[in-house]
Parts: structure tokens; sequence; C-alpha cells
């Protein structure tokens, strides 16, 4: 129900003015997106509904529904958006560093982009926190995430080390994120500091792995081998007596 001010003015149930509402945002997908991070930087996940989001964005619900189909989709859309920022400003100026040092900077570069978002980006962590469900989600687009940052930097993420270069860099980026949450430095040295070592120990666990996939390689031929001469040959008289055996 409507209220009047003391001008005559009509006011909603909020007391905003209905004069006061925000025109229809040019790019309402992104609004929708900047809505429910500014919103999860100030709530429970499980307390904002898509009502919320769709309110923040000043959009209708039917708008939101036309772009999203659920929260969820909304973060996968906001994560993706943070790969295109760092890879859009991918260079070539680190071009013959050493791997670490190229991972380094890209990662710093997602740090940058994900900056304005800080807030939401803590909430959304403390609600995987809370929910092993949400958890895994977020997982998965982390480690999608983490091949094109790793892609960036040069780093091959094909093949089983290549998952494990992902997975692994996905759970050190989660460890990562609460030391840059309450890093106050401008200069971030807490979270650079973090960022190394999480990437030197990463080092050292691929080499192991890589060196440990050149060790089992022959032993995966002579095994693959074997199999492929055990493999039955195919009965020739039921060939031929096949209907199409002679077309």
């Amino acid at each position: 129900m409507s209220d009047h001010d003391e001008g005559g003015e009509k006011t909603d149930a909020k007391g905003k003015r209905a004069n006061d509402l925000k025109t229809t945002p040019k790019d309402p997908r992104k609004a929708i997106v900047e809505g429910l991070l500014e919103l999860a930087g100030e709530r429970e996940w499980d307390d904002i509904t898509i009502s919320d989001v769709a309110t923040r964005a000043n959009l209708s619900l039917s708008t939101f529904r036309e772009y999203f189909p659920s929260k969820g989709a909304v973060l996968s859309v906001f994560f993706r958006q943070i790969d295109k920022t760092v890879l859009d400003a991918a260079g070539d100026e680190l071009v013959g560093e050493p791997a670490k040092e190229r991972l380094f900077d890209v990662l710093m570069r997602r740090l940058d982009a994900l900056t304005p978002y800080k807030l939401g980006v803590e909430g959304v962590y403390d609600w995987t926190r809370r929910d092993p469900v949400a958890a895994a989600a977020i997982n998965r687009l982390t480690v999608n995430s983490m091949r094109f940052m790793l892609e960036a930097a040069a780093i091959d993420t094909e093949g089983p080390v290549g998952a494990i270069k992902l997975q692994g860099l996905a759970l050190a980026w989660g460890r990562i994120l609460p030391v840059w949450f309450r890093d106050k430095d401008a200069g971030l040295a807490e979270t650079m500091a973090a960022l190394d070592r999480e990437l030197t120990r990463g080092e050292r666990f691929v080499a192991r792995a890589e060196d440990l996939g050149r060790l089992a390689a022959p032993l995966l031929t002579l095994t693959r081998s074997l199999f492929e001469r055990r493999r039955p040959a195919p009965d020739r008289d039921e060939d031929e007596t096949r209907p199409d055996a002679g077309a």
C-alpha cells in the first residue's frame, strides 16, 4: 500500500519516492551480477533471494529470469567476467621469466580485478565454508578459472599432471583468499607472501608429479600394448556370414 508525503508525492511501503527510482540499467546482466555481489557483502548468502537481487539491480523479476535461472548462474558469469578482465590485461612482459613468476603476476592481477567486489567475494567464501554442496560448486568454477590463469602464464594444463595443477591451484587459491580478505596493507605484502609460499609449494609438488609421470610412462605404454595384444581378434567366419559381408 502506498503513502503520500507532505508534498503529495507517491512513496512506496519503505518510504522511497516513486520519482526517485533509477532508470532501468543499460546492461541488465552486469547490473544483476553487481547487485548480487553487493548483497553478498551485506548479508549471508542464504538470506539473499533472487527478488532481492532483481530489486538491487533495479530490474523486474521477469527480467532477472530472462538472463539467469539462479544465483549460482550469476556467480558463474561473475567468474567469467573476472577471467576476461585478467586475460584482457595479459601481456608479454614476463615472457622468459620462470613459470612461478608468470603465474604470480597473473594471480595478482586477478586479485586486482576482484578488489571492487572484495566484500561480496568474502561473503561467497563464507557461504562455501558452511555448505559442502556450495563448496563443490564453487570449486568447479574455480578450477575452470585457474585453467585460464595457468594458460595466461603459459603453463600447460593438459593430461593427468595438468589436472593436478588445476585442482592444486584451486585449493591454493582458497587458502590465499582469507589472507587477502584481512590484508589492510595497500601493497598487499601479506597476501603476496602467502601467494609466493603457495606457488613455491605447488611448484615442488608438480615437479614430483611430473617425475612420477615420466617414470610411469613406459609401464603404461607396456600395459597398453599387452592389453591390445590380448584383445580377441574378430571371428572371420562370423564376419563372412554377415548379410553385408559381400557388399
